[in-house]
């Protein structure tokens, strides 16, 4: 990501892309944290916890990043 905003002259680091998202996540769309941290791609650390984590939350990521792209063009 970060290869790809200097290679677009874009003046931002992908920390902003997800600072944005979870505070989106969070307070206008009253989406689960664990919905938030499995769309960006981060693991459990928690051991116990990862061995009973079951699903990838597809359908909801699908619907927060749906409703999240529809947010952020002013839609």
């Amino acid at each position: 990501m970060s290869d790809l905003l200097r290679g677009l002259k874009i003046a931002a680091v992908p920390h902003g892309f997800r600072s944005s998202f979870r505070d989106w996540a969070a307070e206008a769309a009253d989406h689960l944290r664990e919905v938030a941290e499995v769309a960006w791609g981060h693991n459990v650390r928690d051991p116990i916890e990862a061995a009973y984590r079951r699903t990838d939350l597809f359908n909801r990521r699908r619907i927060a990043g749906g409703r999240y792209g529809y947010g952020s063009r002013g839609q």
